[in-house]
């Protein structure tokens, strides 16, 4: 797969893009679909299926060889994407406030990437407690393994209460602000603990513009909980676009899959496929 990029795209990097896990807040959103405006919900933690849903994703990771092609994860700093990248990718209760995750009788001891977390990777802003974060003192406490350095505020000065919540086209040029950091980084292969109003508008920003490759038959469907889809950025050299670009598609190749079946991922999630985005603003 990585010579073949190579190839066809010259200088690539591949994004592994996870939804978290079932969060309590996704659980009352589908038995009642009430906005989760109650302080009850703030930065809501994983579900029991939500845990069910790491431990089978990290099994998966572990069994299909991905786990060992990840250089570094990034993650919102929200409590249920940090459970769901230190549960997948690390495997380890840090705090966690469940058994470590094993498979089988046997501890998974593989890979533990980097785990950084950055808020240009956060849930739409705005209006839902469920998207509201703590301060970083107490995630650092938390979530040992997780390095916070990057985000500048103790407090949550980006989140606004009542009726004001960010557009659609502030959140897609956010994910796109996103995108060129991870470009410039050094890591080729790369995990990105998100949400899911987030990369469905990240999807939709990098697809109708042509700036990735997806590797998944639907890529513009909502994200499942717990979900990985992965997709290829590519450098600008490739179809010679000025030098503001950071990314590209190739509109002459055939779909590519990726070799170690991560599309073939499937996680048990009762949230509606086809539905909207408006429709699931409170599920995610």
């Amino acid at each position: 797969m990585e010579a073949i990029a190579a190839a066809q795209f010259g200088r690539h990097k591949l994004l592994h893009l996870v939804r978290h896990a079932q969060g309590k807040h996704n659980l009352e959103a589908e038995k009642c679909g009430d906005p989760l405006t109650s302080f009850e919900y703030l930065d809501a933690e994983l579900s029991p299926l939500g845990w069910q849903q790491v431990r089978n994703q990290r099994k998966d990771v572990c069994s299909s060889g991905l786990l060992k092609r990840i250089e570094v994860v990034i993650t919102s700093p929200m409590t249920r994407t940090l459970q769901t990248g230190i549960g997948i990718f690390h495997g380890e209760d840090q705090g966690l406030g469940v058994a470590k995750l094993k498979s089988g009788d046997e501890e998974i001891t593989v890979n533990q990437p980097r785990i950084i977390a950055h808020e240009l990777c956060r849930e739409r802003l705005g209006r839902f407690e469920c998207d509201k974060r703590r301060s970083i003192s107490q995630y650092q406490c938390r979530f040992p393994a997780v390095d916070f350095s990057l985000i500048e505020n103790e407090h949550d000065n980006l989140w606004k209460g009542g009726d004001e919540i960010e557009t659609h086209e502030a959140v897609r040029a956010r994910a796109m602000k996103f995108t060129k950091w991870l470009w410039e980084r050094e890591e080729k292969e790369i995990a990105v603990v998100s949400h899911g109003v987030y990369l469905q508008q990240a999807m939709i920003e990098l697809i109708t513009n042509n700036l990735c490759y997806p590797l998944h038959n639907d890529p513009l469907s909502r994200f499942k909980n717990c979900e990985i889809r992965s997709v290829f950025i590519f450098n600008e050299s490739v179809i010679g676009l000025g030098s503001d670009a950071f990314l590209m598609k190739s509109s002459n190749c055939g779909r590519m899959r990726i070799s170690y079946g991560i599309e073939q991922v499937q996680i048990k999630d009762s949230a509606k496929d086809n539905a909207s985005v408006e429709e699931l603003e409170v599920t995610n």
